[in-house]
């Protein structure tokens, strides 16, 4: 008995050392387990583009700046931040807020009862986005910096002014009223820009009559020695790029009796959106100028943010000046 127990022992022994030996093999061959890191790193490359997502809600979290990068190589300079108060201007009426850069007074209480062409929503093109600086462009996200490798302008229409007119063009469609954005590029050289939009207005305007309202959107610039300025305003949690009426009286132009309707619809916008979004719109600037103003039966020079401003900034500024302008609108739609 005690002799078959010992063999019985020595083939349990046997049998067991064998699995032990196969089990360190399988796992010699399989290597250890991945890092999580891995994990984490394949679902950031898979992830959405946020720019994609946070300019379709105006509940999106407050985008971070980036800080200037340890290594200063490259680092041009710098990008600061300002909220542009439109109530230091030196033209201030209920809500209305103008820089009157020309030598006579602005009579707002008398342009506000300009009387405005009646808008329709009706299916004939009612609007025309145009730009006359067409490759005007953004920082490719927020930073306290910029460097040498930065745009200032580009054939981009995804990263120029553009993109803002495609997303405005988009809600003004919409909401009904149609619109035409025409991307024709009016600044290379930039020599002459004015000529070569007026006439690019002028063939729109002559094969689709029915417009009513050209907007010539533009972005802005402010900077001095190094220093790069985006005006920036929150709106709702979200930073948004401010914007500016920029509207001339043509002074000594033939033929732009127009300027007091296009200035009266002006101020009106101006005042519709401080309504809706506060201190989103800089001062207006008037001053004696045209820029084809005299082209349409209203027009408007609009500048969302400038090029120290990230272009998710520019969108969302560009979004909410949509809707008030979309506000007034709608107040000025033909009865039936």
């Amino acid at each position: 008995m005690k002799d078959k127990g010992g063999r019985a022992f020595l083939l349990f022994s046997s049998v067991l050392c064998v699995i032990l030996f196969a089990i360190a093999g399988c796992l010699l061959i399989s290597g250890p387990p991945k890092a999580a890191t891995e994990t984490v790193s394949e679902y950031t490359l898979s992830h959405p583009n946020p720019l994609s997502e946070t300019t379709q809600s105006q509940e999106a979290p407050t985008e971070s700046p980036t800080a200037a990068p340890t290594d200063t190589a490259g680092v041009a300079g710098e990008i600061k931040a300002r909220f542009l108060d439109p109530y230091t201007a030196n033209t201030v009426y209920n809500r209305i807020c103008v820089n009157n850069k020309t030598a006579d007074p602005l009579d707002i209480p008398g342009l506000l009862k300009e009387p405005l062409p009646h808008f329709q929503k009706n299916g004939q093109p009612q609007i025309l986005i145009i730009h006359t600086h067409t490759t005007e462009c953004y920082l490719p996200e927020s930073r306290e910096y910029y460097t040498e490798n930065d745009l200032t302008r580009t054939g981009d229409n995804n990263a120029n002014v553009v993109a803002i007119g495609t997303q405005l063009s988009k809600q003004l469609n919409e909401a009904g009223f149609v619109t035409l954005h025409d991307a024709t590029v009016h600044d290379n050289p930039y020599t002459g820009s004015y000529k070569r939009s007026a006439a690019t207005v002028k063939k729109i305007l002559s094969e689709n009559p029915s417009i009513l309202l050209v907007i010539d959107l533009h972005r802005d610039s402010i900077g001095s020695q190094g220093v790069k300025t985006k005006p920036l305003q929150t709106v709702k949690g979200q930073p948004a790029a401010q914007v500016m009426l920029v509207m001339g009286n043509g002074q000594g132009v033939a033929g732009f009796e127009n300027w007091t309707r296009n200035v009266g619809f002006a101020l009106k916008y101006q005042q519709t959106m401080e309504v809706l979004s506060p201190g989103l719109a800089r001062s207006m600037t008037f001053l004696n100028a045209t820029y084809n103003q005299n082209l349409s039966p209203v027009s408007l020079l609009l500048e969302v943010g400038t090029e120290a401003n990230s272009l998710e900034e520019a969108l969302y500024g560009g979004q909410l000046a949509g809707n008030a302008l979309i506000s007034l609108l709608n107040t000025l739609v033909a009865p039936g």
